[in-house]
């Protein structure tokens, strides 16, 4: 199977996902590995002012809307991630809908932009998450997992050198 086949296939691609954040001076990064069968894509990223959720939240919609830019006719992804924050949104959907989004204080959810982004993505898409223990026994997807956690340490690390 060529690449441009593999691209209109529409068949499952699989993705691993991670962020990080130093926390005293809110400099994140985030990775993404997205295997299409034929190739392994790395997605990076930095931001300033930001927090470890809002980075596993990056990595993921990265992610996605790469594959929805560049592989169209994919509609079924498997998401890969440590960050319990992320794999139960979908739980805390009717939750978040309810309440505009809103905590019981009135104020507006953490993160609200990324976690509406988010949920809209997933209206489109057939997303089946999965939690993966950070750190745990060696298998393929903590080999994937510890890749990316390795990939956004380093980001956050050169960034916080380049700003001290």
């Amino acid at each position: 199977m060529n690449f441009r086949n593999e691209k209109e296939s529409g068949s499952s691609l699989e993705i691993y996902t991670d962020g990080s954040c130093h926390t005293q001076l809110l400099i994140g990064g985030w990775a993404a590995l997205i295997f299409t069968g034929k190739e392994k894509i790395i997605l990076s990223g930095k931001e300033n002012n930001t927090t470890h959720n809002r980075m596993e939240l990056v990595a993921v919609i990265s992610a996605i809307e790469y594959t929805q830019k560049n592989y169209p006719l994919t509609k079924e992804l498997t998401v890969f991630s440590d960050s319990q924050y992320v794999i139960g949104l979908k739980a805390r959907e009717k939750k978040f809908r309810a309440s505009d989004f809103t905590t019981k204080k009135g104020n507006e959810v953490r993160n609200s932009d990324l976690v509406k982004k988010l949920l809209r993505l997933e209206e489109t898409l057939t997303i089946h998450f999965i939690k993966v223990k950070a750190h745990q026994q060696k298998t393929e997807a903590i080999n994937h997992n510890i890749e990316v956690d390795l990939i956004c340490r380093k980001i956050v690390r050169d960034a916080v050198r380049v700003a001290l």
